[in-house]
């Protein structure tokens, strides 16, 4: 019996405001731009979740009381959920009223959409904890499976994330690791022993995500109907198809009037048309299928970009000067015991920082344009620097009062 294995991401950073070097030591407040500008935070998570979130939560509630097959997966950033808690409290009650269904499972991640694994082993691990200590304060469960900031991921974070417990890993199912294999069945890392690891059936995925109002498209109009004939199509060749996306599909990036509301209500009935397709959690499906293959990934691997490597996050000088920097008050944050510091330190360590100042060109460079709340990259790296230096400064004044 095929599974559809959806699951969606729901993230939002804490923008830097436009610090300039004249307000180095003037202001510890870092990310509330008020105004009406891209970096005010709270507005907006406000309009997202007016145009997405709510709705297309109200949409999967909808969907779970009609069909009792249905079943999905949902990773949320810790900052999202600070967000959520501080200004939609909306959200979390309908989080929690789907919690209850038990038919929704709350994946692990790093508890500030970090790149921490990449650079300090140690704060990674703190990150995960806390970030499931907040799923379980919040819905009443223990994220079992875990996923990675930007779905990176490699055979070290595998075996990583296996000595912590979990059962299952995400990742990209991308074609240099898969060759002629399949992404619809379940994989592992090479060194590790239990720990399972679905991939992403991209291609699926991005028909939702990023071509369904793509009017150029051959393929336009998606339809459920269509959508689900491509997946009835794998019957006979695949155990489990992964639909992985960014939940703000559904109503940010393709907007209501696309019809992708719609779209979403009619395709578990329209995929369950075919008596031998259902639905699982990450879970649920790391336990039913049993492993067919080695996916080894040597170099980390992302969703993110043509390319799907770090270079999203990682591709120019400013990119590696802020990361290394950022990182490298680790020793001091921690010395100086300001719960303050650190919470600002590891908001600073949000990869959303890193990818505004990417400075691809062409199609990868679009995206990074679209999502950055700055004009320009360097406008993105000169703030992000002078909030640094300002916490580089409240470091100082805290050691030297010790």
């Amino acid at each position: 019996m095929p599974s559809i294995c959806f699951y969606f991401q729901i993230h939002q950073p804490y923008r830097v405001k436009k610090m300039r070097v004249f307000d180095v030591g003037e202001t510890d407040n870092y990310f509330d731009e008020e105004g009406d500008t891209l970096r005010n935070n709270r507005a907006i998570a406000e309009k997202v979740a007016r145009k997405s979130y709510i709705p297309m939560l109200r949409v999967l509630r909808d969907l779970l009381v009609q069909y009792p097959e249905f079943k999905f997966t949902f990773s949320i950033s810790g900052v999202a959920l600070q967000q959520f808690e501080a200004w939609i409290p909306e959200i979390i009650d309908m989080l929690r009223d789907l919690a209850l269904t038990g038919r929704v499972e709350f994946l692990s991640e790093t508890s500030h959409h970090s790149l921490s694994f990449l650079y300090s082993p140690k704060e990674f691990r703190k990150q995960v904890e806390s970030h499931r200590n907040h799923i379980e304060r919040l819905f009443g469960v223990t994220p079992t499976s875990f996923r990675n900031t930007e779905l990176i991921y490699n055979n070290a974070l595998a075996k990583e994330v296996e000595d912590m417990g979990f059962t299952a890993i995400l990742a990209e199912g991308w074609d240099p690791l898969l060759g002629d294999r399949t992404p619809n069945q379940v994989y592992q890392a090479p060194n590790v022993s239990r720990i399972v690891t679905l991939v992403k059936n991209y291609r699926l995925s991005d028909d939702i995500a990023f071509r369904f109002s793509n009017q150029g498209w051959t393929s336009w109009p998606l339809t459920s109907e269509k959508f689900a004939n491509w997946v009835h199509s794998v019957a006979g060749n695949g155990e489990l198809i992964n639909l992985f996306m960014d939940f703000e599909t559904f109503g940010e990036h393709q907007w209501e009037d696309t019809g992708i509301f719609n779209f979403m209500r009619a395709l578990p009935g329209a995929i369950l048309q075919h008596p031998d397709f259902d639905f699982v959690t990450v879970t649920e499906a790391a336990q039913r299928y049993p492993v067919r293959g080695i996916y080894d990934a040597h170099a980390p691997v992302t969703w993110a970009d043509t390319e799907r490597d770090l270079t999203a996050w990682m591709g120019n000088p400013m990119q590696l000067e802020a990361l290394r920097s950022v990182y490298s008050l680790e020793d001091a944050v921690h010395e100086s015991g300001d719960a303050a510091v650190l919470e600002d330190w590891r908001k600073l360590q949000t990869s959303d920082h890193f990818y505004y100042m990417c400075t691809k060109y062409f199609a990868d460079g679009d995206v990074h344009k679209y999502f950055s709340p700055f004009d320009t990259p360097y406008e993105a790296f000169v703030a992000y620097n002078n909030a640094l230096a300002d916490l580089r400064s409240r470091l100082h004044i805290h050691l030297r009062s010790k």
